[in-house]
């Protein structure tokens, strides 16, 4: 059943369900963006909220064929260039911002190259519509031999192998891979992650997925075919490699204890002060009766949690929405202390005040 079959069999006539968009990230993809569009299955043309294609300031005429094909397209669809190149990542950051505050409810990720099937799109969005999912990544390992025979080139298979036995080993995860830039999100989902402090590089893509392990959402892959053409490859394999490798070692390291995460524009290494500041606060707070705490630069809540475990009410307030903090906190505020407050509501009026941001010594 296709994704448009579950809407409407789901959901009565007067209410479309969930808003299903696509995100096309392009650059200097002249030759293939048009192409890719009109491969798209009418059937989930019919029901698609919307298209937006985001090229990354290009230096052929991607935008412009952009704009032709929107003048004739049969489904909703914008186009934007981008003043300068914000990167693979920053290219995705800025159109799943615009995903979220146009209100849709899916977001499918499809490279403007046209090395991922169009024709493969339900298949992805299915099981987010059908709620069975958080992310879903369509894999060209699940079928056995499939790769190769779809032209990826040996060395690109033993590295995605090598990497994706190593990244799985690291977080326990079982995916068939890691690699594949042909995605759908729930943009809920997306919401509960720090997309602002990750990589502007091709290894977002690694990065999102360990934001997804450490949110506790559900991940699931299907197949897709695997097709190598006269698209350009704009990565540089070892330093992605590196830079994945990196990331995933930090994810390791800071699930132990030792600090970390994805790079973050705050600091790499914010860790519980266990016999220091933290330590202290932690012990007058256990002595004292429950309580309503703000834990003032909270980062990701680690120091929240201890304070809930001793039975306070724990109100997190940092710039950004580190992950895992909604998991930490009992409410959270996101706000700058440099800038005005937002005004406070009634469960936070009686708040007591306890800083413990990341320049506690």
């Amino acid at each position: 059943m296709s994704a448009a079959e579950v809407l409407s069999d789901a959901q009565p006539a007067h209410d479309r369900g969930p808003r299903v968009g696509v995100l096309v990230v392009a650059y200097n993809a002249a030759s293939t963006l048009e192409r890719t569009l009109s491969r798209l299955p009418e059937s989930f043309a019919r029901s698609v909220d919307h298209v937006m294609v985001c090229d990354d300031a290009s230096q052929d005429d991607t935008y412009e064929i952009g704009l032709r094909f929107r003048d004739t397209a049969s489904f909703p669809i914008t186009v934007v260039k981008h003043a300068r190149n914000l990167g693979y990542g920053g290219n995705q950051k800025a159109g799943y911002r615009w995903a979220v505050e146009h209100g849709l409810d899916v977001v499918v990720l499809l490279h403007g190259d046209g090395q991922y099937a169009p024709e493969c799109v339900e298949d992805l969005v299915t099981p987010l519509v059908r709620g069975e999912a958080d992310a879903v990544f369509g894999s060209r390992m699940l079928e056995k031999g499939g790769a190769m025979a779809g032209g990826m080139p040996a060395y690109k298979y033993a590295g995605n192998k090598i990497l994706t036995g190593l990244q799985n080993a690291l977080t326990g995860q079982h995916l068939s891979e890691w690699h594949s830039g042909y995605r759908a999100y729930r943009t809920d989902a997306l919401t509960d992650l720090d997309l602002a402090s990750y990589s502007d590089d091709f290894d977002f893509d690694t990065e999102i997925i360990l934001g997804l392990i450490r949110a506790g959402k559900r991940i699931a892959e299907v197949p897709i075919p695997t097709y190598y053409g006269d698209e350009i490859c704009y990565v540089n394999g070892m330093k992605y490699a590196r830079d994945v490798t990196a990331d995933v070692v930090r994810h390791w390291a800071s699930e132990r204890g030792f600090g970390g995460g994805v790079a973050s524009t705050e600091t790499d290494l914010y860790a519980l002060k266990a016999t220091g500041s933290h330590g202290v606060l932690i012990e007058w707070l256990q002595s004292r009766e429950p309580s309503r705490v703000l834990d003032a630069g909270c980062f990701d809540g680690r120091f929240a949690d201890l304070a809930r475990r001793a039975g306070h009410h724990v109100t997190g307030l940092d710039r950004l929405k580190h992950d895992g903090v909604a998991d930490r906190v009992d409410s959270f505020i996101e706000a700058d202390l440099n800038q005005p407050l937002p005004p406070p509501s009634a469960q936070t009026t009686t708040w007591s005040l306890l800083a413990t941001s990341s320049s506690t010594s």
